[in-house]
């Protein structure tokens, strides 16, 4: 197993070198630069002084020279400085939002299996129920509703007619002076909204996903063969199909990986959460390019995690693979 995981460590590496390449490619060719953002704003700035901040910031050189510059304190873990007026250590501003973006996907993770889950296997075992259909209706306005639409549909609804959720920001005004207990409650609050938007459209496809898988696992010889012996259909059904019907179910969870941190920065600017989302948004409308850099390195290296662990999951339940591997 060890021997597994390392092998797909190190195939990791090249990967995530060409993801670099391309993102730092297709960021220079975006339209503006950070110098002119700097400079056309001020009247006093000459062309001499938006010269100088160009070589300041190494764009008057090939931009296979700047990424070189970039990768090489990459290597060292230093993601630069921001090209903002504060010239933050780029590290620095991801750390501090990082940990809330990490909190609501999880979050967001845990509800969709917890819910998808449950809602696919009892689909499958109540096939064309009025159960079935109702949750085949909720996947397609699931795919349907746009994200930021329904979040302000929510907010209008939740946050202003009826006032029982918050709809901005993590904590309230008053924090510091809240007692334990109605502190984790009023931080619990700030974040219903924002969990159930991020998983919202992954309930509606995993259940889908977990619905199929488990009809074609229940029509297998084997499945047969277990209720021929006399099982209880709980058995059969949680312990013999289960397992396998999750199989494909985990390797799809991986690579949502990176719908949840790309919705980050819708539901995160919506919400005026302060995470990497909304520091990504705002790096991007300000071309901070160490920045947003240091976000998609960041961003790239969590997906490629969240597909180990999923490679490593698929693995643990199927012996096979990791014999094969």
């Amino acid at each position: 197993m060890l021997g597994y995981i390392a092998k797909r460590l190190i195939f990791m590496i090249p990967l995530l070198i060409g993801i670099t390449v391309v993102c730092f490619a297709v960021i220079h060719l975006a339209p503006g630069s950070p110098t002119d953002l700097q400079t056309d704003l001020n009247p006093r700035a000459s062309a001499d002084a938006k010269a100088r901040l160009k070589t300041l910031y190494n764009l008057d050189k090939p931009l296979y020279v700047q990424y070189w510059l970039w990768i090489k304190k990459l290597a060292v873990f230093d993601l630069g400085e921001s090209f903002s007026s504060d010239h933050r250590p780029v590290v620095d501003k991801i750390v501090e939002r990082l940990p809330i973006t990490i909190l609501i996907n999880v979050l967001s993770m845990i509800l969709i299996i917890a819910v998808a889950v449950p809602i696919g296997v009892m689909s499958a075992v109540k096939q064309n129920s009025f159960f079935d259909r109702a949750t085949g209706i909720f996947v397609f306005i699931g795919f349907a509703v746009p994200t930021f639409w329904l979040a302000l549909l929510l907010m209008v609804f939740f946050g202003i007619h009826l006032g029982w959720l918050p709809i901005s920001g993590l904590r309230s005004l008053n924090y510091e002076y809240l007692p334990p207990w109605t502190a984790f409650l009023d931080q619990v609050k700030h974040l219903i909204l924002p969990v159930l938007l991020s998983a919202f459209g992954g309930l509606a496809g995993f259940s889908r996903y977990m619905r199929a898988n488990m009809l074609e696992v229940i029509r297998q010889d084997y499945i047969t063969t277990a209720r021929a012996k006399g099982l209880s259909e709980r058995i059969v059904i949680y312990k013999h199909a289960l397992r396998n019907a999750l199989l494909p179910v985990i390797t799809i969870l991986g690579l949502s990986v990176p719908g949840l941190i790309g919705g980050s920065v819708i539901f995160e600017t919506i919400f005026a959460i302060p995470g990497m989302g909304q520091l990504f948004y705002m790096s991007v409308m300000s071309r901070d390019y160490p920045v947003i850099m240091g976000i998609l390195f960041i961003g790239s290296l969590l997906t490629l995690l969240g597909n180990l662990i999923a490679d490593t999951s698929y693995a643990l339940a199927d012996p096979r693979i990791r014999v094969e591997g």
